[in-house]
């Protein structure tokens, strides 16, 4: 089943688009790939970047959003991506940036688009464990923007994974919440007052 990418916001794309027709911002990006581009390069793909604030005692995931990202493409690949975040002032180009992720998020893309369900995908951070993952939502008509994983959601941890969880292994939120509240909770040393 196709994949339902959501709209990002008409400001945070104009935001990318005016970053990327502007040759200080690029240049400043230092980013070798982007600033050796050949033709044009176009953002598409806007996921919206959600972080993973902490997990309550029912298990239920509290997130937050936290941005939205765009893959720049030049021909036929993904060169970099961009990043923007809310101000008070509105939606902002925030930097651009390449590495192992943009490669790894295009990867569990095209791996979700074999799944027999359809789905939302969006990015889930979990900022104490260096972890990246794509979200894949079961609510296809859900406002991108808000919303907590549900049970039945499939997370696809993104390369480079944190020690002992695979990359690109999709696991049920039920399954993986669990695993990463256990190592995010700091666990009490033997001997320790209650």
């Amino acid at each position: 089943m196709p994949l339902r990418v959501p709209q990002a916001p008409a400001p945070a794309l104009r935001s990318v688009l005016t970053a990327l027709s502007s040759p200080t911002a690029v240049r400043e990006a230092r980013t070798p790939a982007l600033l050796g581009a050949q033709g044009p390069a176009t953002p598409e793909l806007p996921l919206p970047v959600h972080v993973l604030d902490r997990v309550t005692a029912e298990g239920v995931a509290a997130t937050r959003l936290a941005g939205w990202r765009f893959h720049i493409r030049c021909g036929d690949r993904a060169v970099a991506a961009a990043e923007t975040r809310l101000t008070p002032d509105g939606w902002a180009f925030s930097h651009f940036f390449e590495g192992p992720y943009v490669a790894s998020t295009e990867r569990a893309l095209r791996q979700a688009e074999t799944v027999a369900q359809s789905y939302q995908p969006r990015l889930l951070s979990v900022p104490e464990l260096y972890m990246l993952t794509l979200w894949l939502h079961g609510d296809c008509a859900a406002d991108a923007a808000s919303g907590h994983p549900a049970a039945t959601d499939l997370l696809v941890p993104l390369a480079p994974a944190p020690p002992g969880i695979a990359a690109h292994r999709p696991h049920r939120v039920a399954e993986l919440l669990p695993v990463l509240t256990d190592r995010v909770t700091p666990t009490r040393l033997l001997g320790s007052p209650a």
